[in-house]
């Protein structure tokens, strides 16, 4: 039986993922905030499948460090990983750890999940990251500078392409390969601190528009369609896989520069 260990499994995308994840016979860990969810999706799954649960704030880096040694301990290995969580916060935040909320969760969390599991990804194994298309915005990627929600958003999925692609070189010939997407716009979970969230996700449903199987299609074609079994270093759109440029400032020497200024953040 394969595993799959997903974030952001209990709503949205990746709680779609999960379902087909779970449908193709893959066993699920899921890094939740809430058991309580990972219960509620363990039963809409159904029996037959494994749902094991690992509690964590993803803005915690000491929740993220906790849950990724129990995902060690609890298995054996990782066939694949899909690092789908992210928020969009409309008011500034900072972690405890003195990071900015959205850069935690969308870029750091990642990428210490990943980095501490990478012993169990045995080849042949994947690593998918979720971006978003808001990474075109980015003129910077130092959240410092962003004016407003919108462009540190667009930065750490910027963050987000450049770690998946600097992963990819990192694990070349280890037959473990790292890609990423853009999921498109997608109406689930639209701006959940916005007051009017609600009413206007409701309103774009009934137009048909931002279905959420249509982007979580392109999550669970690159973590188990065999056409991207041997494929790294990709970013890839919702519109049929097609193969995108990671944006400017974010591509060449400077993928591995924010790798090498992470490790030292975070050691």
């Amino acid at each position: 039986m394969s595993t799959a260990v997903i974030t952001g499994a209990t709503h949205g995308l990746g709680r779609l993922v999960a379902l087909d994840l779970a449908r193709r016979g893959f066993d699920l860990g899921v890094v939740a905030r809430s058991a309580a969810k990972v219960d509620d999706l363990r039963a809409e799954i159904g029996p037959g499948v494994t749902v094991t649960a690992f509690v964590a704030d993803l803005s915690s880096l000491d929740d993220v460090r906790r849950a990724a040694a129990a995902v060690d301990a609890h298995h054996d290995r990782v066939d694949v990983l899909i690092n789908n969580a992210g928020i969009h916060a409309f008011s500034p935040r900072v972690t405890p750890d003195g990071v900015p909320e959205m850069t935690a969760v969308n870029y750091l969390a990642p990428w210490v999940l990943t980095n501490a599991l990478l012993g169990k990804l045995i080849a042949p194994a994947r690593v998918v990251t979720v971006a978003s298309e808001a990474s075109r915005q980015a003129r910077t990627i130092d959240p410092a500078t962003a004016l407003t929600s919108a462009a540190h958003y667009g930065r750490t999925k910027l963050m987000d392409i450049m770690f998946s692609q600097e992963l990819a070189r990192r694990l070349e010939g280890t037959g473990v390969t790292s890609s990423c997407c853009d999921p498109g716009f997608n109406t689930t979970g639209l701006g959940r601190e916005l007051p009017f969230a609600g009413l206007l996700e409701k309103a774009l449903h009934v137009l048909r528009i931002g279905d959420p199987a249509r982007g979580a299609s392109i999550i669970t074609r690159l973590a188990c369609d065999p056409a991207f079994a041997e494929v790294t270093g990709g970013y890839f759109s919702v519109r049929d896989a097609a193969v995108l440029e990671c944006p400017e400032p974010g591509r060449g020497v400077v993928q591995r520069e924010l790798w090498e200024e992470t490790e030292k953040l975070l050691s």
